[in-house]
């Protein structure tokens, strides 16, 4: 039996809520197979929306024939996406399932001075950021859909066979869209989510 639990105990929230899954009798529930889980089922969807996309321009470039010269880079407009929706992720702040308060040991008083009193009352005074994603839901997204929505293989082959054309000013603005332009991406999605959750 295929159940899937809500491990936070409140309302679902995509932020707040980690998504496990347990095969009763099958598989032990363990933290190891609810992180296999969580990267499976990303990977899963990120490289069905990249078969899709990459389907649908394939399809869309052979109707029309104005567009043969942009084939293949659909890849690198795939790339550069990944790479902007990673940085988001990145930038995301990291909330635990249950939402523990942020707290440090005391060592003992005799050995701490005033200031250092000051400072330890300060930081366990700390609260958790309100919005967040759960460590497992940053594996599925990043590892798991991003990892299998980009591909740096078929970015790989399509310069291979750039190449063996002799199409060498395609091949320089290929690598460069893949390359700089994920770069940028990846540092456009850190700082808007960074923006907008005004870290």
């Amino acid at each position: 039996m295929l159940t899937v639990l809500l491990l936070d105990g409140r309302r679902p929230n995509f932020f707040y809520s980690s998504i496990e899954f347990r095969m009763t009798g099958l598989i032990p529930f363990t933290p190891g197979v609810s992180d296999a889980a969580a990267v499976g089922i990303g990977a899963l969807c990120g490289a069905l929306c990249r078969h899709h996309i990459g389907k649908a321009a394939a399809e869309r470039i052979a109707r029309d024939q104005r567009l043969k010269h942009l084939s293949g880079w659909h890849t690198a407009g795939i790339n550069v996406l990944g790479s902007f929706v990673l940085g988001g992720v990145f930038a995301t702040p990291i909330i635990s399932d249950n939402h523990p308060s942020v707290g440090i040991p005391k060592p003992p008083a005799t050995s701490l001075s005033k200031s250092a009193h000051a400072v330890i009352s300060n930081s366990s005074n700390l609260k958790p950021p309100s919005v967040g994603l759960t460590p497992r839901m940053k594996l599925l997204l990043g590892v798991g859909f991003c990892g299998s929505f980009t591909t740096f293989s078929t970015f790989s082959v399509d310069v291979v066979n750039m190449m063996a054309k002799g199409e060498m000013t395609k091949v320089c603005s290929y690598l460069m869209v893949n390359n700089v332009g994920g770069i940028v991406a990846a540092a456009s999605g850190m700082m808007v989510v960074k923006k907008i959750l005004k870290l």
